[in-house]
C-alpha cells in the first residue's frame, strides 16, 4: 500500500510541475522591457491639456554590460497593434534606460525620456500584451499581464526584468 501511496504522490507531482504557468520566451536582446506602468494613477483622461497619459509609461532598459544601443527603429506595440515607433537617434549606455510616456512632450537624453506625441493610452488597465521589436523585424522582448495575476498590489505598475 505504501508504494502504492508512494507513486500516486510522484505522478501527482509530475502532473503539477507539467501544468505549472508557462514561462515568457527569453529573447537574447540588450534591451528588455524593465517594467511598464500600465494604469496611470487617477482617473484616465486622454485630454492633451490636463489630462493623464503622461503617466502611463514603459521603461525600457539595456542590460549590456558593454553594448551602447540607438533605440532609432524599434518598435512597442500592444496585442491590439497599437505601436511607437522611435523615430530618431536616442542612444542607450550599458545600464541605461528610458521611460516611453504617452501624451505630448519634449524628448530628453538626461531626463531619460520619450514621448511618443499622442495622448491616447496604449496599454489596457486590464490585460495587454506588450511587444518591444528590433528594427530588424525580429522581437527584443515580450510581455503579457492581467491586472488580477501581475499587479498583486493593485498599484497599476508591473515590474519584468529588475
Amino acid at each position: 500500500m505504501r508504494h502504492v501511496l508512494a507513486a500516486v504522490a510522484a505522478a501527482a507531482a509530475v502532473a503539477v510541475l507539467a501544468a505549472g504557468p508557462a514561462q515568457a520566451t527569453e529573447y537574447s536582446s540588450a534591451l528588455k522591457v524593465k517594467g511598464v506602468q500600465y494604469d496611470a494613477p487617477g482617473r484616465d483622461s486622454n485630454r492633451c491639456s490636463g489630462g493623464n497619459t503622461k503617466d502611463e509609461y514603459l521603461t525600457i532598459k539595456n542590460y549590456s554590460r558593454t553594448k551602447t544601443v540607438n533605440l532609432k527603429g524599434y518598435v512597442v506595440k500592444d496585442a491590439a497593434g497599437n505601436k511607437f515607433t522611435f523615430p530618431s537617434s536616442h542612444k542607450l549606455q550599458p545600464g541605461d534606460y528610458v521611460k516611453l510616456r504617452g501624451g505630448k512632450g519634449t524628448d530628453s537624453d538626461a531626463r531619460n525620456v520619450v514621448y511618443r506625441q499622442n495622448c491616447n493610452f496604449i496599454w489596457n488597465n486590464d490585460k495587454d500584451t506588450i511587444y518591444l521589436v528590433k528594427p530588424t523585424g525580429a522581437r527584443a522582448d515580450v510581455h503579457s499581464y492581467t491586472k488580477r495575476a501581475n499587479d498583486p498590489d493593485g498599484n497599476g505598475y508591473i515590474n519584468y526584468h529588475g
